[in-house]
């Protein structure tokens, strides 16, 4: 059974940190019971508990890059762009600072934490910033070698990721490559794009259904959103009839905006967003704001149908 993501992450820093010294953690409120808190027995040096100050956890995080460690910060998504861009934009991106950013529980995945934590564009807001990758793992698999590449890469990267257990898309063999999209599943008529653990596993689902009904859908999992994988992207335009986008956020600046920037360069083709249509989030459980919000592999579906007959 898969772990939950935030075990993983955990781990999968806990082992960098075993193998490189120059590891280091700074977040906000490590006093709170989460994974983090083990890491204090085996490396209390390395962790910087900076107390709920997002910026003053970048700035810091800034700090340890420039004396040559690799610092990981960490907080939820809605803190790690929107709270801290201008920290990003200067003392991290501007300086070229090697510091790796990860942001849980993006989008509508903050479910009920209130609307201080929904970040429907922390994507839009980071991938406007020069020299910074941005990556969204559809599984644990998955995220444990999107960390353990970020930690060996020189510049700064962003990682989104929700926190809880997710099923496993890929198999134990996987190898992750940055800014390779992966092809999930063939198909000639309609091309799925999809970021994310929630919307990757509701496009599979889509395609699934879309099958019985005689559409054949190609599943691509855009895991690394800048740079994006201009190649494969207008691989499944050429094939397909349309493509769709599937993304837990705001249609602007994301996803949707990425695919459209490099079709209307390369192969214009018509492109169906599934995600959040330029409104504000709301709070509630994660399979009521799904519906709500038009994220599930029925909308897919209904997307798909609708743009073959219209």
């Amino acid at each position: 059974m898969a772990d939950e993501m935030r075990n993983i992450l955990y781990q999968s820093i806990y082992e960098l940190m075993k193998e490189d010294e120059r590891i280091v953690v700074v977040g906000p409120d490590f006093n709170k019971p989460n994974g983090l808190i083990g890491l204090k027995d085996t490396f209390p040096e390395r962790l910087v508990n900076v107390g709920i100050a997002e910026q003053n956890m970048a700035g810091i995080g800034a700090g340890l890059a420039a004396q040559g460690l690799i610092p990981f910060i960490h907080t939820f998504s809605a803190f790690a762009s929107r709270r801290i861009c201008d920290q990003v934009a200067i003392s991290i991106c501007y300086a070229e600072s090697n510091v790796k950013i990860i942001g849980t529980e993006p989008g509508i995945m903050a479910e009920l934490n209130g609307g201080t934590h929904i970040a429907l564009e922390d994507i839009g807001v980071l991938r406007s910033i020069p020299n910074i990758r941005i990556m969204d793992p559809a599984d644990g698999i998955e995220l444990r070698q999107m960390v353990a590449y970020a930690a060996k890469t020189e510049g700064p990267v962003y990682i989104r990721m929700t926190r809880r257990e997710v099923p496993d898309i890929h198999d134990q063999d996987y190898i992750f490559e940055a800014g390779k999209a992966d092809l999930l599943r063939e198909g000639k008529d309609v091309g799925i794009l999809a970021s994310g653990s929630m919307m990757v596993y509701e496009a599979l689902a889509a395609a699934e259904t879309l099958a019985s009904r005689g559409i054949e859908a190609e599943v691509l999992n855009i895991h690394t959103i800048k740079p994006i994988d201009a190649d494969a992207i207008v691989r499944t335009a050429k094939k397909t009839r349309l493509l769709v986008t599937a993304e837990n956020h705001n249609i602007l600046g994301g996803l949707r905006s990425a695919v459209a920037e490099v079709v209307t360069e390369q192969y214009p083709v018509r492109i169906l967003p599934i995600g959040i249509k330029d409104i504000k989030g709301e709070v509630g459980k994660l399979d009521y704001l799904k519906k709500q919000f038009g994220l599930t592999a029925d909308d897919i579906v209904a997307a798909v149908e609708k743009g073959f007959n219209s």
